[in-house]
């Protein structure tokens, strides 16, 4: 696998329910990380989409570990909806570090290799993965679940995306030219 670097995903979606789960197969991948907020439900509420429980659902059928990885402060919130997906959750308090991280794999008994970090985040979720050696998905935030503070970090995000892919593709050239 081609180890991800800094804030660069493996790979984008639209939406988490649009991850290719026969991809994921074909990876090798048996665990899936799944950040909460934007992500599985709108930031700071309760709500799943439907279309996120019925992906979840599929990903468990085809025999994936889940696991919501999140550093949110409610404790409560991240437990009432671990309970409702019937998945478990491991909170990671200090996303990017690794402790957090390795903390869920080890609780899912699977190497990074074998795990991906799916998140809305470039500086949590990917950057997080990617210093543990996992896969890492980028998908967009659900619809509705974000405020304006949430909204100039994604924008600072996206900057700081395309700066980070430039380099990437400028450092490719210069190593195969």
């Amino acid at each position: 696998m081609a180890r991800g670097k800094g804030i660069v995903p493996h790979f984008l979606y639209p939406s988490l329910w649009e991850v290719d789960l026969e991809k994921l197969k074909e990876l090798g991948i048996k665990a899936i990380l799944l950040d909460l907020d934007n992500t599985v439900a709108l930031g700071g509420r309760n709500e799943i989409p439907e279309k996120v429980r019925a992906w979840i659902e599929d990903a468990k059928e085809k025999g994936f570990k889940l696991c919501i990885f999140s550093n949110t402060l409610k404790v409560r919130r991240l437990w009432r909806i671990s309970l409702d997906l019937g998945i478990p959750y491991v909170r990671g308090k200090f996303k990017p570090r690794r402790g957090g991280l390795k903390k869920a794999l080890n609780y899912l008994g699977v190497e990074p290799r074998e795990s991906v970090m799916i998140g809305d985040r470039l500086l949590t979720d990917i950057l997080g993965g990617n210093r543990v050696g996992m896969w890492t998905i980028l998908v967009k935030p659900l619809e509705g679940g974000v405020g304006i503070m949430t909204k100039l970090f994604y924008y600072l995000e996206r900057f700081l995306l395309r700066l980070a892919i430039r380099e990437h593709i400028e450092a490719y050239f210069r190593q195969n030219i």
